[in-house]
């Protein structure tokens, strides 16, 4: 069998026989396709990866000789090759007779394997491939690169072969490696993490806690920071001699994800060599670069080129936003959202996130603190959207683009302003080459010239035109010329007289067939940032497949970009003059394509809620328009992924639904739950709020009725009573006016709650009873389970115990016989509350360690805050001060991420009070 071993110097092997693969440049050639095996690879890909910046002179005539050598020296290797295919070349092997692939997949197969032993041995195996440092002696930018991820996942693995031997017990093994990666790598708290845990199995649990307090004190000196929560758990469990640290599953920290979000490297990049070593100077010693310059001129391009080949220097991970500054489908974007999705992508989970913008920027400044992060902000509109998503340290590098210059940014900041000018002649003429081929553009040196010319050295036109050459191989490129200059260039849409897209748009629009030019019209219509393929095809009235060719036509004409498999964009200038073209279409073709892309945002967006919560009042909807295929959603996971692909989209529906007015309170309707999983508390109040704004285009009272009472519930949850009761009240009318009883007690259901906000209970307990009342003879046992619940809550808080444990005793039957376990969670807590005032705290510590048990199991983090406080003030009652302890703690951390400052601050109090204090009560 024939071999290909990368993992090492890099060696081909034809049983026991060894094969030459040449010289090094000739193994870079064979590493960049080895690295994507079976998948094809550019010759431009290639060149980049094999040469870097130092590709020579006749760069593909060298490429395709080393290929055609590479062809001959593994003839000699059963079943590997190199075959041509369209757009590049594949080395076709089978990815276990490759190391790197076999070291990849035995990965991947330990964490699923139920055996920890033979979990253990995948990973001994994968780390046996190893034969010294990947691809020994090659030197590139992205071979060391992809190097660098490549050890950093073998430490990974170092990791998780330790966790592994700790699941089967065998902690005095790991005992001597785990003391000397510790002794090195004092301030990784996954180490510590193993370290303490094989200490304390082996009875050492004095040397266990001693180096607790080594870690943290070097956290204190090196980082100003303290141990993570995971490690403060497992340091209080150690302290307390949990016996759960002797079962044979380990309490492991788990690293945060490094985020990489960095759009596909751009292709066909040419010149910029000084921008390229300004950028080196300047972002690549962790500082704040500003790339500014007109739409096109290609300053995304130059970020990302840079951002790729640069990677390494930043192994903490890569953020992209794009802030949409001069976007023409909506305001650009609010940085606070930019925060938001910088938190998701570090791996804080939502329930953590605090709900105040300005803690969500503290929590980034100090999740990045001392890390090497490279943040790109594209498309900035000025200052003020860019500075609340700047890191706080110098560890960091920052790159913006803009068609602004940022001057607040350069003195305010000490940001380095770096000013693109357009591509000379020399670089717009080697861009043209590398897309069309030296031939080609030697054989018309006068044209090109011309084509250079007229596009001004815009890199975004030079594409374009490229990309009509490309399709047409056979139009002589003079025939380009004479078009282009018998349309003439207009001045930008931005005012700069430079250079002119529009003429270079026109041209290449009038290239496209009928079919085409209108489905790039419409897609100019639609609402968001990009677009999906089913949405696309509903749009476009059109099957998948048809829309798939229609897309990448336009693809290939360099009209629309694709980021991410499956998602497609216009660049800003070309959605701008796009639109200009919608507006040629009839009213009536425009507005059936609004309408059937409305319909299935609001009919996807509908079936994914109804996913997430099978038991919530449903609204009805008309039936799609005809051509709308609602896209299927299978299960919870997919419906909460679609909902997280697709929420600036729906945001923007909203914001661009015209006289479909009633698809703006269905939008946030049905995005009402996923905010609420996600904890995007603002994002549903702005929902509603729209929905508002368009109600009075709605004819519908139920509609009203529910948009004023999401609006209630939304203010009331961001404590904003005033506002609540208002909203809730013009629904309670509503219902009231039109007898609408359900409706009603689902009114009164969410103005107890504002009431309980604001610390009226029995205002909330008369409001409670009323909807029990309301909810008899309707058929639906969680909802009167969850009312049964709320009126023994708030029985409890004004001292009515009797009817407290009656209510909650009937709603903990009903969630459990309906399988609704966080329903039965908040029963159980409100059980637990009643029996500690009743002084009786062991029955009360038992149900508050349930409720925590479901609500851990559901992810709900805001209530596992509350019930890890409940728990501590049991145990405080009980004389259990050191459980209470731990639990406070635990308990305020939370509450602390989640922006709960007066939680925390009593929280504080409590502990404080703990040494003085025989038995605490519920504040």
């Amino acid at each position: 069998m024939g071999e290909l071993l990368v993992l090492g110097p890099v060696r081909a092997r034809a049983g026991a026989r060894l094969v030459e693969v040449g010289h090094a440049r000739q193994q870079c050639v064979l590493v960049a396709l080895a690295v994507d095996a079976n998948q094809v690879v550019g010759a431009d890909r290639l060149l980049d990866r094999a040469w870097g910046e130092r590709v020579p002179a006749k760069g593909r005539a060298t490429l395709y000789a080393y290929l055609s050598r590479l062809r001959r020296v593994l003839s000699e290797l059963p079943d590997v090759t190199i075959v041509r295919r369209s757009g590049g070349w594949v080395l076709e092997v089978d990815p276990d007779a490759v190391d790197l692939h076999r070291f990849h997949r035995l990965l991947s197969h330990a964490p699923s394997t139920p055996d920890p032993a033979a979990g253990s041995a995948a990973v001994e195996q994968a780390l046996a491939l190893w034969r010294g440092e990947p691809f020994t002696g090659l030197d590139t930018p992205w071979i060391n690169a992809v190097r660098e991820s490549l050890e950093q996942r073998r430490r990974g693995a170092e990791l998780d072969h330790t966790d592994l031997a700790l699941r089967a017990g065998r902690h005095a093994d790991v005992l001597p490696v785990l003391a000397a990666r510790a002794r090195e790598h004092v301030l990784d708290e996954r180490v510590a993490a193993q370290y303490l845990l094989a200490l304390y199995r082996s009875g050492r649990q004095a040397d266990a806690l001693a180096h607790y307090h080594v870690v943290r004190a070097r956290l204190a000196e090196e980082l100003g920071a303290d141990p993570g929560a995971e490690l403060r758990a497992l340091h209080e469990a150690i302290l307390t001699a949990d016996v759960a640290l002797t079962v044979t599953e380990p309490a492991r920290v788990v690293p945060r994800p490094v985020p990489r979000q960095l759009p596909a490297a751009p292709s066909h990049f040419t010149g910029r060599a000084s921008e390229l070593a300004t950028l080196t100077t300047t972002a690549g010693d962790a500082t704040t670069a500003v790339i500014a310059g007109p739409g096109g001129i290609g300053k995304t391009w130059l970020a990302l080129h840079w951002a790729h080949r640069n990677a390494h220097r930043f192994p903490d991970g890569q953020l992209f936003v794009d802030l949409r500054g001069f976007s023409p489908d909506g305001p650009p974007l609010d940085p606070a959202v930019a925060v938001r999705g910088f938190l998701d992508a570090l791996g804080v989970e939502p329930g953590r996130v605090p709900v105040d913008a300005h803690a969500q920027a503290a929590l980034f400044r100090s999740l990045v603190a001392e890390k090497r992060v490279l943040l790109v902000l594209d498309n900035a509109a000025d200052t003020a959207q860019v500075v609340p998503v700047l890191p706080g340290t110098a560890s960091c590098a920052v790159l913006v683009t803009s068609r602004n210059r940022l001057p607040g940014l350069v003195t305010g900041h000490g940001a380095r302003l770096l000013a693109l000018p357009v591509l000379d002649h020399a670089e717009a003429r080697r861009l043209l080459t590398a897309r069309l081929g030296p031939a080609r553009v030697d054989a018309e040196p006068v044209a090109v010239a011309d084509l250079v010319r007229s596009c001004g050295g815009f890199p975004l036109a030079l594409s374009i035109i490229a990309g009509r050459a490309d399709t047409h191989p056979h139009l002589p490129l003079a025939a380009l010329a004479a078009e282009l200059r018998d349309s003439g260039l207009d001045a930008l849409d931005d005012g700069d007289p430079v250079a002119s897209l529009p003429a270079v748009l026109s041209w290449s629009h009038r290239a496209l067939t009928a079919d085409q030019a209108t489905a790039f019209a419409l897609l100019s219509t639609a609402p968001g940032p990009d677009i999906g393929l089913p949405a696309a095809a509903c749009l476009l009235d059109l099957p998948p497949n048809d829309t798939r060719t229609a897309l990448r036509a336009l693809e290939q004409a360099s009209l629309i970009i694709q980021d991410a498999p499956g998602r497609h964009r216009m660049h800003d200038l070309v959605r701008t003059w796009a639109t200009t073209v919608a507006a040629l279409l009839p009213e009536e073709v425009r507005q059936a394509a609004l309408r059937r892309v409305l319909d299935f945002y609001v009919h996807t967006a509908h079936a994914a809620d109804r996913l997430l919560y099978r038991h919530r009042l449903p609204v009805r909807l008309d039936p799609p328009a005809p051509g709308v295929r609602p896209q299927p959603l299978p299960d919870v996971p997919a419906a909460l992924a679609w909902f997280d692909t697709e929420h600036p989209n729906l945001l923007a529906a909203q914001d661009t639904a015209g006289e479909h007015h009633h698809a703006v309170w269905q939008i946030a309707w049905a995005l009402s739950t996923f905010h609420t999983r996600r904890g995007r508390r603002r994002d549903e109040l702005a929902a509603w709020q729209a929905a508002l704004d368009a109600a009075a285009h709605v004819s519908d009272p139920t509609a009203h009725t529910v948009i004023h009472r999401h609006l209630g519930g939304a203010y009331a949850d961001l404590g904003r009573h005033a506002e609540a009761t208002e909203h809730l009240h013009r629904a309670l009318a509503l219902a009231e006016r039109h007898h609408d009883l359900l409706h009603e007690g689902h009114i009164r259901y969410y103005l107890a709650w504002a009431s309980e906000r604001s610390g009226d209970y029995r205002q909330a307990l008369e409001h409670s009873r009323r909807v029990l009342d309301l909810v008899a003879g309707h058929d639906n046992p969680v909802w009167e389970a969850d009312v049964l619940n709320q009126v023994g809550w708030h029985a409890a808080r004004v001292g009515d115990h009797d009817t407290a444990r009656t209510h909650c005793r009937a709603a903990l039957a009903l969630h459990r016989r309906h399988h609704n376990a966080i329903g039965e969670a908040h029963a159980l807590g409100n059980l637990g509350y009643v029996d500690h005032l009743a002084g009786e705290h062991d029955q009360a510590l038992d149900r508050y360690r349930q409720a925590l048990a479901l609500y851990c199991r559901a992810g709900d983090a805001y209530h596992e805050a509350t019930a890890r406080d409940l728990i501590a003030q049991a145990c405080a009652a009980l004389g259990r001060h050191e459980e209470a302890r731990v639990a406070w703690r635990e308990a305020r951390q939370l509450y602390r991420e989640q922006g709960r400052h007066d939680d925390a601050e009593r929280v504080r109090h409590q502990l404080d009070e703990l040494g003085t204090s025989s038995a605490l009560v519920i504040g």
